[in-house]
């Protein structure tokens, strides 16, 4: 059994870990699970009489959900606006103090980017050293 990022473990094979007797890392060789989930677990049998799983947070920061038809029409109205100045916005307009990953997230989540538009016209290709000869050229004789 591999380790499964967010998900928690049957009741199961939580009953059977810690059932089992042993050592931390023979239990965890014979179960196929880390030496820090069977510790862990054991701890938290002792310290508050559980076996059950805690809840899992949400994989998504769900502070500025409520607020994101506002932020995606603050981001329409000034796109150039920077993550710096979305927090200061939220805060004073909304009354929310968000981190700059919150924000950052949740731009992401909105498909909104950061860059909108260029600082300069955009080149047109052109070269930068002189033309070579083809390959197997002759040169000629000087």
């Amino acid at each position: 059994m591999s380790w499964r990022r967010g998900q928690t473990y049957s009741q199961d094979l939580r009953d059977r870990v810690l059932k089992a007797e042993g050592s931390a890392r023979q239990v965890a060789a014979r179960f196929g699970v880390s030496v820090s989930y069977v510790v862990k677990a054991r701890q938290r049998r002792a310290r508050f009489g559980s076996v059950t799983p805690r809840p899992q947070k949400p994989p998504v920061a769900r502070l500025l959900v409520p607020l994101h038809a506002a932020v995606a029409a603050e981001m329409a109205r000034r796109p150039e606006t920077t993550i710096a100045e979305m927090r200061d916005w939220l805060h004073r307009e909304h009354g929310v103090l968000a981190s700059m990953g919150t924000v950052w997230k949740t731009l992401s989540q909105l498909g909104l980017t950061l860059k909108k538009s260029r600082s300069a016209p955009p080149s047109r290709p052109a070269r930068t050293s002189p033309k070579r000869d083809a390959p197997g050229a002759r040169c000629a004789p000087g």
